[in-house]
């Protein structure tokens, strides 16, 4: 059976627990590898070889880092087709959803590609007499993320693009559900001319992730997962002295209004609801329908439903894969069990879904759609990550609104209507990260920067984009004077300009 190994100083290393894991492929069922599970002496040989590695590669000038950065951007497009077989391998995605991954993957690294523009600093020529002041970024060091089991690909190269270019050595603790697709990035980046040592990987669980938190030579942590986790990775990691950014989960609503175009609402939430099976912190998960949209808008989505094609990675029709692991599956079959029991109208139920005969014990849910769903139920309350999609009544916009900023998370929300006023009210009215407007899944752009509100993230600042150079380097301010010797006198007062 293949054994995946850990990823440190550009080379494939054994673990030294002797702990490993399962790695299922999702559309059978099949465990198809095992993965090491490090150690706490596994983290620590990662880290040791990081900070050796830091020196060399902070005195790399920003052209040479540009470079690589480059190259390893036209790599990944280059073997996108052989990442994404691995992410359909392991995760279960679609074709369609693999590249689609990898392609946003790409826009950080293309973001990372002009960091030197970003990266200037100020300077004041004269703020005192014969003294210039100017200020640097510089990065931190040794630093970490730790990465979640729905995008193995993208949510790295979220982090590791901007900590790398701006001078950091880099330590990945993926998923250990889908470890392949990190350690093929790792090879990738050792061709682009990535120095060994500045880029690891090491698999594990708890144990690795609390050594992370605790080790005194790593100085920032970066975190996307659940928000019980993210709270922990938060207030473990800057009690330990760390910059932490941790992205938690979400519960998002996309509020209908009566005047909307209710076919395009309808496409956009089968696509936002349904889409990587809905195992992605900015599925749409509520629709709430606003007075008159409600009957048409379900009755729309429904008819969409039928249509949707779910199936194994292997098939090229197919539209959604499988869900990570069986007791998943379980889990997310069992917010169905209990739905019609709290109320809601179950429409379209995806417990019974047909799947070809050799993906019978894959780990699939079709789509499914409940209706009349309240607060107070857990299909509602939960973050249930997977295709299951709540439709919520209200009368007024101002009763939508209220369950979108009293919810407890804040990743993202939209709005379909046709009123440019309505929909410029609700982007200053809601409480959350990300708005989108006519858009169902707001994901910014590589250039800004992802993040939530409230329980959705522990930390100040957003992952990539500008938030991320902030994140991975910090400002050192210079006070410089060059005066002529025989003007230097001894002065005990307080500095003054003059």
């Amino acid at each position: 059976m293949k054994r995946i190994q850990h990823w440190i100083g550009g080379a494939n290393a054994a673990s030294t627990s002797g702990r490993t894991g399962p790695v299922f492929d999702p559309a059978t069922g099949v465990r198809q590898a095992e993965v090491d599970l490090a150690s706490g002496v596994d983290v620590d040989a990662a880290v040791a070889t990081a900070k050796a590695a830091f020196a060399g590669w902070r005195a790399v000038s920003v052209s040479r880092r540009t470079e690589i950065m480059f190259n390893i951007r036209n790599l990944v497009s280059e073997h996108r087709a052989e990442l994404a077989a691995i992410l359909t391998a392991e995760h279960g995605k679609v074709p369609t959803d693999a590249m689609g991954e990898i392609a946003r993957g790409l826009e950080n690294l293309e973001f990372a590609c002009g960091f030197a523009h970003q990266h200037k600093g100020g300077y004041t020529e004269q703020a005192s007499g014969g003294v210039d002041v100017y200020s640097i970024r510089q990065p931190l060091g040794v630093v970490a993320g730790i990465t979640p089991f729905n995008f193995p690909a993208m949510v790295p190269m979220w982090m590791f693009a901007t900590a790398i270019v701006t001078g950091n050595t880099f330590v990945l603790k993926p998923s250990e559900k889908d470890p392949s697709a990190a350690v093929f990035l790792g090879e990738l980046l050792k061709r682009a001319g990535v120095p060994d040592g500045v880029f690891n990987v090491v698999h594990g669980d708890k144990v690795a992730v609390d050594r992370l938190l605790e080790h005194p030579d790593i100085a920032a942590i970066s975190f996307v997962g659940s928000t019980p986790i993210a709270r922990y990775i938060y207030e473990t990691g800057t009690r330990n002295g760390k910059r932490v950014q941790a992205l938690g989960g979400a519960k998002n609503h996309m509020l209908v209004l009566p005047d909307a175009d209710i076919d395009m609402a309808a496409d956009a939430a089968v696509s936002a609801a349904y889409g990587s099976a809905g195992e992605r912190c900015m599925a749409v998960s509520v629709v709430v329908a606003v007075g008159d949209a409600a009957d048409p808008l379900v009755d729309a989505i429904n008819v969409r439903l039928d249509k949707v094609r779910v199936g194994p990675g292997s098939d090229p029709d197919a539209e959604m894969g499988p869900l990570i692991t069986r007791e998943h599956r379980d889990k997310v079959v069992g917010y169905l069990d209990g739905a019609r029991a709290e109320g809601a109208t179950i429409v379209a139920d995806g417990r019974g879904v047909r799947v070809p005969d050799a993906n019978a014990d894959g780990f699939f849910v079709g789509v499914s759609l409940l209706d009349h769903v309240r607060p107070g139920m857990k299909v509602y309350d939960d973050e249930i990550f997977g295709p299951v999609l709540s439709v919520v009544r209200v009368d007024t916009y101002e009763q939508a609104l209220r369950l979108v900023n009293d919810n407890p998370y804040g990743n993202g929300t939209a709005i379909f209507t046709r009123d440019g006023g309505a929909a410029r009210q609700f982007q200053f009215d809601a409480n959350c990260g990300m708005v989108g407007i006519n858009v169902p899944v707001p994901v910014p752009v590589a250039y800004y920067s992802f993040g939530g509100w409230k329980g959705s993230l522990f930390g100040d600042l957003h992952m990539y984009g500008p938030d991320g150079l902030q994140f991975y380097t910090r400002t050192k301010v210079v006070t410089s004077r060059w005066p002529d010797p025989a003007t230097s006198q001894v002065d005990l007062g307080f500095p003054q300009n003059r």
